[in-house]
């Protein structure tokens, strides 16, 4: 049975996933605080390289840091739906058919039967709360509080840039009933109560307006407010929870930031506030300080030491927008199967139980959270999903290893998708990783870039004809040199072990198959060839899996 083989039977088996360390840390149940920003950048804050040295300082992320455990292989999803998906249900997002970006109007969104964080810690008791950056659909069985969340805040549907469609200042020559259409769609800032249909707060546009309230009615608020509001439900929540307003129960609040997403139009309070003295490096300071606000606020409510903090974004840079996007030390960007698209910081806190100034190299996920936060709280790992059909998890629990009772993690592999794709791009096993279908355009520059990225995401679904290339992540970690070309002799072998790894994955699409996809649109016409290739492909992926080639 392979490594992957034997996670997929454990994940599984709820009783067999949080035996041991699970018992030991119920008698605790921690309050769980998960603060996630938006294409945030590897390398972006000072404890990554970034901060006061790229004229932009980040304190409080560098003292989060400090506190507890910095990771350096940790793993997102190369785009925003996708990684926010993942996060939130412990599965690929191919799974649950979230893969790729929804718009308004589009309805749709995170499919009921999906089990998340918030509704796996409801059933040990938890009270739950989100506030922020939603954008896993609009439709009301997709709204945080019908996904597990008894409250929510200040929520926003989709991706930042999405609120200024219908905004004049910054498409004046649209048309008025295109115009018109998306004023109507777009639904503004969200609030409500789980069992109750959400109310809008106020509209958002794209312009330096702070409105909330207009007549005693919602107003408009701009997007350099936004992240404000963000940070004022957060501290709200966590003086109610402070003054006993959730029963003692303990709690699980998401706090989710629009920022650094484009456009960075950062607060009025924060512009020209960095160093650098641009739209990008204002908006990191403007974070940054939001998140050392709520820190403190947990601090001073002497909620700190028994409160489980995890900081860490959604996706991989965006340096297609350059120079309002974030910085990424490695090859390719968000979209792509690179390490640029996929590895992204993050930051676990637990006084007493997270050793201060640990660093971690270990292999892990945003996947990942959902068996820790569940062993953390006291939570077992449902069998099957939400209508009652048997359900698996992409997840592992690492609380052994944050508390430092084990010191290798359990995950040894990790996969990477862009959108629509069942079979990934790219595996790492250990620090070899091979990757075998490839993208894009091979690299070649998108728009007017010369960075080194593939198409990914946002462009045609088609692939370069690559012999599989093969990258030793330690000695490499940019991917430039193709081990198995370069010295061809010593490491066509690593096809064997990713073989079963890559096998064991695929067969799990059979046992448990995949959702519709949430936002399919038409990518072209279904050939009759392709139509009966279905039925052999099911068998195929049954019966024997997927098989790499040896290079040649």
């Amino acid at each position: 049975m392979t490594k992957l083989a034997r996670f997929v039977r454990s994940a599984t088996l709820a009783a067999a996933l949080l035996s041991g360390s699970s018992i030991a840390y119920a008698a605790t149940q921690p309050n769980i605080l998960m603060i996630v920003v938006d294409d945030f950048g590897y390398g972006d804050s000072g404890a990554y390289g970034g901060g006061e040295g790229r004229g932009m300082p980040t304190p409080n992320i560098d003292k989060l840091a400090s506190q507890g455990m910095q990771f350096y292989d940790f793993y997102a999803q190369p785009s925003c739906t996708a990684g926010r998906a993942a996060m939130l249900t412990g599965r690929f997002p191919n799974r649950s058919g979230m893969t790729t970006v929804a718009f308004q109007g589009q309805g749709g969104g995170l499919p009921a039967a999906e089990w998340t964080l918030a509704s796996v810690l409801k059933t040990a008791g938890y009270a739950t709360y989100f506030t922020g950056k939603w954008h896993l659909g609009e439709a009301d069985y997709a709204m945080p509080t019908a996904q597990g969340f008894d409250e929510m805040k200040a929520v926003g549907l989709y991706h930042l840039n999405a609120y200024t469609y219908g905004d004049p200042a910054w498409f004046p020559a649209m048309d008025p009933e295109t115009r018109a259409m998306f004023n109507r769609v777009t639904k503004g800032a969200l609030e409500g109560k789980a069992g109750s249909p959400a109310t809008e707060m106020f509209k958002i546009n794209g312009e330096y307006v702070n409105t909330p309230t207009i007549n005693g009615k919602p107003g408009v608020v701009g997007i350099p407010y936004l992240d404000r509001y963000i940070e004022s439900s957060a501290i709200e929540y966590l003086d109610k929870a402070a003054a006993g307003a959730r029963g003692g129960k303990p709690f699980f609040i998401s706090v989710n930031f629009m920022k650094v997403h484009q456009p960075n139009l950062p607060d009025p309070d924060f512009k020209d506030k960095s160093p650098s003295k641009t739209k990008f490096a204002d908006s990191v300071v403007e974070v940054d300080t939001r998140i050392g606000r709520i820190m403190a606020k947990l601090k001073e409510l002497g909620l700190d030491n028994n409160t489980l903090v995890v900081f860490t974004t959604d996706n991989g840079a965006w340096q297609d927008v350059y120079p309002d996007a974030g910085y990424t030390p490695f090859r390719g960007t968000k979209g792509t199967v690179r390490e640029g698209g996929n590895r992204v910081p993050m930051i676990a806190v637990w006084p007493g139980h997270i050793a201060a100034g640990a660093k971690n190299h270990e292999i892990i996920a945003g996947t990942d959270f959902m068996a820790t936060f569940a062993a953390a709280g006291g939570a077992k790992l449902p069998v099957n999903d939400r209508e009652g059909k048997p359900t698996i998890f992409d997840s592992f629990d690492m609380m052994p290893m944050l508390t430092g009772q084990v010191t290798q993690s359990p995950r040894k592999s990790w996969f990477y998708f862009t959108e629509n794709e069942l079979s990934p791009g790219a595996i790492r096993l250990g620090h070899l990783k091979m990757v075998f279908n490839l993208r894009g355009d091979n690299g070649a520059a998108t728009g007017g870039l010369a960075v080194d990225s593939n198409l990914g995401w946002k462009g045609p679904e088609k692939y370069v004809a690559v012999v599989p290339q093969l990258f030793d992540l330690w000695q490499d970690p940019q991917e430039r040199y193709d081990v198995v070309m370069n010295a061809w002799g010593d490491n066509t072998w690593v096809a064997a072990i990713m073989n079963p790894e890559i096998s064991s994955l695929m067969k799990t699409y059979v046992q448990y198959p995949p959702r519709k996809l949430q936002s399919a649109v038409y990518t072209g016409p279904i050939t009759i060839t392709n139509y009966q290739k279905f039925q052999y492909l099911r068998d195929t992926l049954a019966k024997d899996g997927i098989s790499l080639g040896m290079p040649n």
